[in-house]
Order: C-alpha cells, then structure tokens, then sequence
C-alpha cells in the first residue's frame, strides 16, 4: 500500500457517497418540516373555518369589497351558522 492512497481507500465514490448521503438527510429533514408545518396550520375545527370566513369578509370589506350593510348581515349570517 502507497502512502499516497492511504485517504482514498474507497476509490473515487467516498465524496459523491458523502454528498448523496448528505443530500438524503437533507430530503428528511425538509419532509420533517414541512409535515410539521402542514398539521400546525391544518383548521382543528369548525370554529377555525369560520373564524377563517370572518376574516375574509373584513378583508372584503377593508378593500371595498362590499358596503359596510352587507357586512353586517354576511356576518351575522356567518356567526348564525356556529
């Protein structure tokens, strides 16, 4: 055995070994968080898909959408439903 080659025992695929690995555990942890940031954002409820409604419809009306009148009665229609 050479001196030279004492670092390359696994020929030339020891650094694209280490590469792919590294990529892999990579790819893991980015499924980790986005699975993590999928269910923490997922509505638990019903009270969240309407809290969800409420606040399009202030963003509706905060644009102009709509008239303050129909806001109203959109909202109270939404809080009816719970």
């Amino acid at each position: 055995m050479d001196d030279g080659d004492c670092g390359s025992m696994m020929g030339g695929w020891g650094w694209i070994g280490a590469l792919f690995s590294l990529i892999f555990l990579a790819a893991i942890v980015v499924g980790v968080i986005v699975l993590v940031r999928y269910f923490a954002n997922k509505p638990s409820g019903a009270g969240s898909s309407a809290a969800g409604a409420e606040a399009i419809l202030a963003e509706r009306y905060a644009r102009g959408e709509i008239d303050e009148q129909e806001y109203q009665q959109r909202l109270a229609a939404l809080r009816a439903r719970r």
